[in-house]
């Protein structure tokens, strides 16, 4: 790759000297304003003739216009072929982030289905993030509902773990999934390590997509059984076969070239909507609404053709065979040869489809046209509601973004604070934060607000975020004051304060105001839109606030205390277990009665003794 560098010109930008010296091969263009702010990122077959469509005398949309009219310079870098291109271009507007480009709003990671490897009772579970766990990860799927109902398959039909490895290992009888016949108990040693194994096998070419395979494996299986007059066993594969022969029944006929994507799209009023059905093995697996943020006023073509190579270029979603569009794509051929890099295989790209796929592509049209009508109403009424609170406020304009606080714990236990943050488009989940909450008195939520708030804005002070033009505090005067001398300390100026404290009633839409800035309370009427945004917001910090909470209380319960004690690892865990029963009696036992288990010396006793009497 060659790269040419316009010489930027902030008075005027002389489109005529530039385009006498750009190329005709193929590559990468960037745009830029006059304070050097990247504007824009494109490729093209034709570099020359691509940049000179831009400023041609008529034909241009009025926001291309607008585009145009801040370019103070263009770089331009040099490809060997258009599908390089557009793998740079892609790279290019990941990391920059250009305000022009479409701009694919997807901040959490996709759900998998993991299977560990390195335990020899494997588990099954759902994971999202990261995969540093040895073991095998099948997806992605669209969303954690499709995960859950192919988890709940699995369990019911071959029967394999799911509990946390902190469980698994401190089991002393069997749980409520062996007595709903959902596992078969390895953690007490009710199957052999090698007929769990065969289990896990199975459930992992079912995931695979090999469900003939595994049907007529069973079917051996289960005709060895009877003849072995291993009628339970037989009993237990014949009703592994007839599940996976229901599921079979329940796809579509088109199932032996059923991995595809289909995306629908739609336009109105400069607000669009991709939507996309996941089918995997002929059978709709889920669906996914996106709403890119375009500047450029696309045509429904044009926005597609952007808005696949960001959708799967670069990232880790899998690429099916068949990606279905309700339109024609531009410059097809570089995408396909760039999808067929990237997952190593032939990718095809359909436009004009009959029969089943034609439904399919009608459906994905048809939901798009609809989340679009019903986001958009949302939308108008939302912002209706920021307009309502601007007028209450006496503001002088409408206020942009919002952030709310909110504590959560159980009589002091496992205390966390949420801030939730919105904007005039709803809720901006990306930014949503929580704090977990340590060295404080228990129970004292004033010392949890200003730890929260400082942790909050030391961070936003330090250029990590945006600073909201209010900050709502769910609670009263007290609350309200942790929020003032926090931000005070911190030197921050230019976010109004107001406190949300419930009347006397307790109940909604009694909801008293402290405005810190004027000074005043202000009571709303329960009809008023302002009131309306400030409870949802205030409702949602709550929701986001209780979430976190029993996240970190549940997992602090779950732990077993042996687990923090050196030298006591999950063998010696389970031989305590084994040996006492459970937890209670081993926190009855003596130091004697400790070391008188198998690979327990007197020393380690001592230190379980005194680690489960420490408290």
């Amino acid at each position: 790759m060659a790269e040419i560098k316009v010489p930027e010109d902030k008075s005027l930008f002389d489109s005529k000297r530039f385009l006498q010296t750009v190329t005709r091969q193929p590559g990468v263009y960037q745009m830029f304003d006059a304070d050097g702010r990247i504007l824009y990122v494109g490729k093209a077959k034709n570099l020359r003739n691509r940049l000179a469509s831009y400023f041609r005398a008529s034909g241009l949309t009025t926001k291309t216009m607008a585009l145009v009219q801040r370019i103070a310079s263009i770089e331009v870098t040099v490809t060997r072929s258009e599908t390089e291109a557009l793998v740079l271009e892609q790279s290019l507007i990941k990391s920059q982030h250009p305000p022009y480009n479409v701009m694919l709003k997807d901040d959490k990671g996709y759900p998998y289905i993991f299977i560990s490897s390195r335990d020899p009772y494997p588990r099954i579970a759902l994971h999202r993030g990261a995969k540093r766990k040895k073991g095998q990860y099948f997806g992605p799927y669209p969303n954690a509902h499709s995960v859950r109902d192919s988890l709940n398959f699995l369990q019911k039909t071959f029967r394999i773990r799911s509990c946390e490895d902190s469980v698994f290992r401190n089991r002393s009888r069997p749980c409520l999934q062996y007595q709903i016949e959902r596992c078969t108990a390895p953690c007490v040693g009710y199957i052999s390590e090698e007929d769990y194994q065969a289990d896990v096998r199975h459930a992992e070419m079912f995931l695979g997509g090999k469900s003939d395979s595994i049907i007529r494996e069973l079917a051996d299986e289960m005709d060895a059984a009877s003849r072995a007059l291993e009628f339970e066993k037989a009993a237990r594969l014949r009703d592994q076969i007839g599940a996976l022969r229901q599921l079979q029944a329940d796809q579509v006929a088109e199932r032996a070239r059923g991995d595809v994507d289909v995306l629908g799209v739609a336009s109105q009023g400069g607000a669009s909507c991709v939507h996309i059905l996941f089918i995997r093995q002929g059978r709709i697996l889920g669906s996914r609404s996106y709403f890119p943020d375009e500047r450029l006023g696309l045509s429904p073509a044009e926005l597609l053709s952007a808005f696949i190579p960001q959708f799967y270029i670069g990232s880790q979603r899998e690429v099916p065979r068949e990606i279905l569009t309700s339109e024609p794509i531009e410059d097809y051929e570089p995408l396909q040869d760039a999808l067929r890099e990237q997952s190593g295989r032939e990718v095809s790209l359909l436009h004009k489809l009959r029969g089943n796929r034609a439904t399919w592509v009608t459906m994905a049209q048809e939901a798009a046209a609809q989340n679009l009508t019903s986001r958009t109403a949302a939308q108008q009424k939302l912002h209706g509601r920021f307009e309502s609170l601007q007028e209450c406020l006496n503001l002088e304009q409408v206020p942009e973004r919002l952030e709310c606080f909110d504590i959560s714990h159980s009589a002091g236990e496992a205390t966390v604070a949420s801030c939730v943050v919105f904007d005039t488009g709803g809720p901006v989940k990306s930014d949503y934060r929580r704090f977990n909450i340590e060295n404080i008195t228990p129970g004292d939520d004033y010392a949890a607000m200003a730890q929260a708030l400082k942790r909050r804005y030391t961070r936003l002070a330090s250029g990590e975020g945006k600073f909201p033009n209010i900050l709502l505090i769910d609670g009263g005067k007290g609350q309200v004051r942790q929020a003032v001398e926090a931000l005070a300390e911190l030197g921050v100026v230019g976010v109004q304060i107001i406190g949300v404290a419930k009347g006397t009633t307790r109940k909604a839409g009694f909801e008293t105001l402290h405005i810190v800035s004027e000074q005043r309370e202000l009571v709303l009427s329960a009809d008023s839109p302002a009131l309306h945004l400030i409870q949802q917001v205030r409702d949602e910090a709550h929701r986001f606030a209780i979430t976190g909470h029993r996240q970190r209380r549940d997992k602090k319960r779950r732990e077993s205390p042996l687990e923090g004690i050196p030298g006591v690892g999950p063998a010696r865990r389970r031989a305590l277990l084994r040996h006492f029963g459970g937890l209670r009696e081993i926190k009855r036992a003596s130091v004697e009665e400790l070391a008188g288990v198998d690979g327990v010396s007197r020393k380690l006793a001592q230190d379980i003794y005194s680690a489960l009497h420490s408290h």
